[in-house]
């Protein structure tokens, strides 16, 4: 599957089978972490056993107690941290997803049970469950493209299209707090509106937009259209 049937195939899993990654799968995702984690200057980490990860009453009522993994989102403790662990860990996600597992970006979970390596300098942001779901989830509803979209005006069908799978990204209680905007000179920016974990979401919301224009753009689809 390559990076668009991605996006459309994943949606949030909290509820797991007891069913062990396989070894070839968490080596392949150990890669793929380390290579995110050198682009992205990260420290996140696999943790092939959950633990008390999720151990709140809200978490085991929604199900992610039953993850069996999780990926721990970490970095040095600086101001963009949290939009690099959304950019970076979505990729993650995405290829997780192409492995057959599944995901959660997950909020809510006790920091102090979470069993990765934590610097005096870093910070744990936010975890990712992961493991085969018991359902492949279901598609959120999403906001009509014109509420995310900064300006108004004619758009090229390469942002309309990144808009489009922007609208795909998972983002905390679904709250889609973003605005997405074409300057002038062709530039994009991005901006948050506040919120619970909404810069994560911008991360998260800001790779999903590039692979959806830059899509459009091999596909020849620059036009106003």
């Amino acid at each position: 599957m390559n990076q668009i049937e991605l996006i459309k195939a994943r949606h949030s899993v909290r509820s797991y089978l007891d069913k062990p990654i396989e070894a070839e799968k968490v080596e392949q995702l150990k890669a793929k972490i380390a290579e995110c984690n050198a682009a992205g200057e990260l420290h996140m980490q696999f943790c092939p056993d959950a633990g008390k990860t999720f151990n709140r009453v809200l978490n085991k009522f929604m199900g992610l107690g039953s993850a069996p993994s999780v990926i721990a989102c970490i970095g040095k403790d600086e101001d963009d941290l949290e939009e690099r662990i959304g950019y970076y860990g979505e990729q993650i996600v995405l290829f997780a997803q192409g492995l057959g597992l599944n995901t959660c970006w997950a909020g809510t979970f006790n920091p102090k049970n979470v069993p990765a390596e934590v610097g005096e300098d870093e910070r744990l942001v936010i975890v990712i469950a992961i493991g085969y779901g018991v359902n492949q989830g279901k598609q959120h509803r999403s906001k009509d493209p014109e509420k995310v979209i900064a300006s108004g005006g004619e758009k090229p069908y390469w942002f309309n299209y990144g808009v489009e799978m922007a609208l795909l990204a998972p983002t905390a209680i679904n709250q889609q707090k973003f605005l997405i905007d074409l300057k002038e000179d062709g530039s994009v920016t991005f901006a948050d509106q506040g919120g619970i974990f909404s810069k994560v979401d911008l991360g998260i919301v800001r790779y999903q937009f590039e692979v959806g224009a830059e899509h459009a753009k091999a596909q020849g689809r620059l036009s106003r259209q």
